[in-house]
């Protein structure tokens, strides 16, 4: 794990230049912790990134990875169009250097002047956890913790890393779509669902201190379209979703001979229309498979979802029950629905 140390949180009255959000929510969703990027991702130049329509730039600075905005505070030029060596990162503008904890470490024009504290960078915590870099824009006070995920640290467990997926929808919605379980049949055909399959058998939701969890069970399998051990006749599948207000679920789903997978469907959301969805996964079974193989699959699974996510109207996701109807299927949606509400989020999610 890599923190920045000693963060500077921005001023309450700062906020971003171009808000979607509701004013209250989004100071509410800033206290949350989000993933911005793939560890792998970053090498020795800067990556630009947005949160909760922040700009904000990621960088290394020796063993430290450094988030801050993307700003260069002499003459508001974006860092993440800069250089970096891997110990700092320069503006592509009037080369300023800045290194860890957002320094500045260096004005080529004043080579031997003091630097003053002003061209330092507002910077925010930045943890790798699950192969992704978290960060949180408001992380004082009562800040909401890093969600955790099953397995990832069991040694018998292989550990994987997918591609993030950009969606052009709500977060919100995205995850009320990964946690729905009535739509398999309509909507994953092609890849692991039984259209000759629809029924939803009962199930309940527990609520959990930072959200909910659901335990589904059912003869819908989640082998690929085209195994032959798809359906394994006797076999009920047990999906065991936990989800982590605002935007974090994950799904464990276990395997015929005690097999697991667990994916973490981690929504970040870009703004109040454009979510970046981050899977970690972990398995105990298939382990010597090529990697490609489970980065195809998943993308052909959320490029499913994506179509009907992005569809939808209203694009935001309506707190207030009576807004929607609603079926016995839907016990997480309207589970989810009430945890956002308990957050203090608006009735509706207004852009």
């Amino acid at each position: 794990m890599t923190t920045a140390t000693s963060p500077r949180p921005a001023a309450p009255h700062s906020l971003p230049r171009t808000m979607t959000f509701d004013v209250d929510d989004w100071n509410i969703l800033a206290r949350c912790w989000y993933p911005v990027a793939l560890a792998r991702e970053l090498g020795e130049q800067p990556l630009g990134v947005t949160l909760l329509d922040a700009p904000l730039v990621v960088y290394r600075a020796d063993a430290d990875i450094v988030i801050a905005d993307d700003l260069c505070p002499h003459r508001g030029v974006p860092l993440s169009m800069g250089r970096g060596d891997g110990r700092s990162v320069a503006c592509a503008y009037h080369g300023f250097r800045f290194g860890g904890q957002g320094k500045c470490v260096r004005v080529p024009a004043h080579p031997d002047s003091a630097i003053p504290s002003r061209l330092n960078l507002r910077t925010y915590p930045a943890v790798e956890r699950y192969g992704l870099i978290w960060t949180c824009l408001r992380p004082e006070g009562d800040a909401v913790a890093i969600p955790p995920m099953p397995h990832w640290n069991d040694p018998d467990f292989q550990q994987i890393n997918c591609p993030w997926i950009d969606i052009a929808g709500f977060a919100g919605r995205q995850v009320e779509g990964f946690i729905d379980v009535a739509h398999f049949a309509f909507v994953h055909t092609d890849t692991f669902a039984d259209p000759d399959n629809p029924v939803v058998p009962p199930y309940k939701t527990r609520i959990t201190p930072d959200g909910f969890e659901a335990e589904y069970r059912s003869s819908v399998g989640n082998y690929p379209i085209g195994r032959s051990d798809r359906g394994r006749p006797g076999f009920e599948w047990l999906r065991h979703f936990r989800v982590h207000v605002p935007f974090t679920a994950t799904l464990e789903i276990h395997f015929p001979d005690n097999g697991r997978l667990v994916i973490m469907n981690a929504a970040s959301p870009v703004s109040a229309r454009q979510t970046r969805m981050f899977a970690p996964m972990c398995r105990n079974f298939d382990k010597a498979l090529p990697l490609q193989d489970v980065y195809d699959f998943n993308l052909r699974v959320f490029e499913e979802d994506r179509a009907l996510v992005e569809a939808q109207k209203p694009e935001n996701l309506p707190l207030d029950p009576m807004l929607e109807a609603h079926v016995m299927a839907d016990r997480s949606s309207i589970a989810y629905r009430r945890a956002l509400r308990t957050m203090g989020l608006s009735q509706f999610f207004t852009a």
